[in-house]
């Protein structure tokens, strides 16, 4: 199964309204970054353990760890979690970027280092969510330029 198979059974497993959240999301995401790399993650490690949530994953990222090996990963991910939904932007060097630049501005949300977290779409402002999406994107891409 390739991942926009994947990402389509992923998205219709999910409960309504998250299930209509999450759908709307990815459209938006794939509007703000046109032909980006899809990926799917299922939240399993080698030994087919549950070690996070599944995960929709857009773009290229090059993780570089410690000792270090590097591995190919998205930049921005979407996943369902108990309490709502989050956003993953990958690659942003300043943890407190995110949080002091969108924090206030997107509604009901907290915000760390590389995630935002909300219950509903409702309770965001999506453009600004839009554009901290898209300021991670063209943030990595200008380093890899």
């Amino acid at each position: 199964m390739n991942a926009q198979e994947q990402i389509k059974e992923y998205i219709a497993s999910q409960p309504e309204p998250k299930r209509s959240d999450i759908q709307e999301l990815h459209h938006r995401i794939l509007q703000v970054l046109p032909g980006c790399k899809l990926w799917f993650d299922n939240g399993k490690n080698n030994e087919n353990k549950t070690v996070n949530n599944p995960t929709i994953g857009y773009g290229f990222y090059t993780i570089k760890y410690a000792d270090g090996k590097t591995r190919d990963f998205f930049q921005i991910g979407l996943s369902a979690n108990k309490t709502g939904i989050s956003i993953y932007i990958l690659g942003i060097k300043d943890k407190t970027y995110l949080a002091q630049t969108y924090g206030k501005k997107l509604g009901k949300a907290s915000v760390t280092g590389y995630c935002i977290k909300f219950k509903t779409l409702k309770d965001i402002n999506i453009g600004i969510l839009e554009a901290a999406i898209r300021y991670g994107f063209e943030a990595q891409n200008e380093k890899a330029s």
